[in-house]
C-alpha cells in the first residue's frame, strides 16, 4: 500500500463520523439530493463541501479550495456562518 494511501486509511479509521459525512456528501450529489453551489466567498464554481457540524452531513458550506483552506488556517471567524434557521428538534 502506498504511503499516501496508508495515510488515508488511518484518517478515515480515526475520524470515521468525519468520513461518513463526507461519503453522505458524495452520495447526495451523485443522487440530485444535493447540488454544488458557487463558492460563498468568491463565488467560483469548482468547490468543497466544508462541514461546520458533522452530525449534520448535508449541511454543508461550498468554499472554493482556497478559501476552505483558509477557513481551516485562520479559522471560523474568516468567514463566519451566515444566519441560519434554528435546527429543529424532536
Amino acid at each position: 500500500m502506498s504511503e499516501k494511501k496508508a495515510l488515508q486509511s488511518r484518517w478515515r479509521r480515526a475520524n470515521l463520523h468525519k468520513y461518513d459525512a463526507h461519503r453522505a456528501v458524495a452520495a447526495a450529489i451523485g443522487s440530485g439530493k444535493l447540488e454544488r453551489q458557487g463558492c460563498e466567498v468568491c463565488g467560483a464554481l469548482r468547490v468543497d463541501a466544508h462541514h461546520d457540524h458533522y452530525d449534520e452531513p448535508l449541511n454543508v458550506r461550498w468554499l472554493c479550495r482556497r478559501h476552505h483552506i483558509q477557513l481551516h488556517f485562520y479559522g471560523e471567524d474568516m468567514f463566519p456562518l451566515q444566519s441560519r434557521p434554528p435546527k429543529e428538534t424532536e
